[in-house]
């Protein structure tokens, strides 16, 4: 890592770094600074070297547009910890680097960037009944602004699907509606109001949702997870979970088979 890291092999710098084979670590973002606004000079070894002085590097890149091979201005590094991404951004942010005034900040997911500022006009409702009818969305979103469609889903038949779109001409009428109407009850029902998604979008959000429960539960099991070697060929799994009951509470227990295979 040392003498090899950042060689250029047919053209392209190589970067070398432990492996970290739970992807959770990586696609947390824990200890992952994003720089922006960098001179095209500065290359991956360049950008290692003035981060290095924060604290252990795990990772670093500079973004390169594939066409060109040029660097495109940002880049990212990853401390493997929170205190020396936090110094880093404290010593760096706003400084010169060859010149030009660099950003400095805590990487942000796309999608977390997307949810805490974009604006819409386009507001997905659910959960009404079936007699809710196109005039019934205009009368309930019609106080908050100047709507433009309002249209509630239905099926092949007809009949309707329980939800619907209301488009506003103002993305701040649509923000107030969902303010004021999401988690209102209407004949008994509770209903969902927020921001239309295209299907990608909802798609992502679902992803990262479940990554980060995955994350949590890993989180939550370390610590609490045994890997015991060398037992005796005897040991069946109702033995090993008979010798550590008396210790607490067993959510699983396996003894692994050993196969072999012969060539």
């Amino acid at each position: 890592m040392e003498l090899l890291n950042f060689t250029p092999i047919n053209g392209k710098p190589i970067r070398i770094m432990f492996s970290q084979r739970d992807p959770s670590i990586r696609k947390s973002g824990h200890g992952n600074v994003f720089i922006k606004n960098l001179d095209t000079s500065i290359d991956n070894k360049a950008l290692h070297d003035t981060f290095a002085a924060f604290g252990n590097v795990l990772s670093c890149k500079v973004a390169i547009d594939s066409s060109t091979g040029q660097s495109k201005g940002y880049g990212f590094v990853q401390f493997d910890n929170e205190d020396s991404a936090q110094n880093a951004i404290k010593q760096l942010n706003g400084m010169l680097i060859n010149d030009k005034q660099v950003y400095v900040g805590l990487f942000i997911r796309r999608q977390a960037r997307t949810n805490g500022s974009s604006k819409f006009t386009n507001v997905y409702v659910k959960n009404f009944s079936e007699t809710f009818t196109d005039e019934d969305l205009n009368k309930l979103f019609g106080s908050y602004g100047t709507i433009t469609s309002a249209t509630v889903a239905k099926d092949m038949n007809g009949k309707s699907r329980c939800f619907g779109f209301v488009n506003f001409e103002s993305p701040d009428s649509a923000a107030a509606a969902v303010e004021r109407l999401n988690g209102t009850t209407i004949d008994d029902k509770v209903l969902y109001v927020g921001r239309a998604q295209k299907k990608a979008e909802r798609e992502a959000e679902l992803k990262a949702k479940i990554e980060q429960e995955r994350i949590s539960r890993y989180e939550k099991l370390q610590g609490a997870n045994l890997y015991l070697k060398n037992l005796d060929d005897i040991f069946d799994t109702e033995r090993l979970k008979d010798l550590f009951s008396e210790f607490g509470t067993i959510t699983s227990c396996k003894v692994c088979e050993i196969l072999f295979y012969l060539w």
